[in-house]
């Protein structure tokens, strides 16, 4: 990564976290840092339950950036653990901590322990709009069908397609 796509941001460790680490890219090429956890004790949360986590961290993004708060793909798939409202996003003019919403959607409890790593925060630059109010909108081939309109079936790779759509074979 060239020094051109670095923005500096300020940092502040809470009183609670003065110990924790700070967000890190975990390797050379990430997207997002890992946010540790700074709850005081190990939180369990149970199957179906959601909580806020709180990072210890507090952060000033200059003017035209956000942050968005994403879930960790391992704890994803490894625990069923995501963040509720993913992305959350953290507006540049925000300087209280951030915290996690966490759910567990897996099966098992989940302990969330000090130090953590429980999501990932990517900083991205953000685009202001103009209304430009029309009282009609051009035609595309879409239309306005949405919600699941194009269908699930597989991409065409020229392979025989199968009798029915199956659960197994749907993308």
């Amino acid at each position: 990564m060239t020094e051109t796509n670095k923005i500096r941001v300020a940092i502040e460790r809470l009183a609670h976290a003065l110990d924790g680490a700070l967000p890190e890219y975990a390797t050379a090429e990430s997207a997002g840092l890992d946010l540790p956890a700074a709850n005081d004790q190990p939180y369990t949360l149970m199957p179906g339950q959601r909580t806020r986590i709180p990072t210890g961290l507090a952060i000033a993004l200059p003017p035209g950036y956000e942050a968005q708060v994403r879930p960790r793909s391992g704890l994803a798939l490894k625990h069923g653990l995501t963040v509720l409202n993913s992305p959350g996003t953290i507006d540049s003019d925000y300087r209280g901590e951030i915290g996690v919403i966490l759910m567990n959607c897996g099966e098992n409890d989940f302990v969330v322990k000090r130090g953590m790593r429980i999501a990932q925060l990517v900083i991205a630059p953000i685009i202001r709009i103009e209304w430009d109010e029309h009282a009609g909108l051009s035609n595309t081939e879409r239309g306005t069908e949405g919600f699941g309109s194009t269908g699930t079936n597989r991409i065409d790779l020229g392979l025989p397609e199968d009798d029915a759509e199956t659960p197994a074979a749907a993308v």
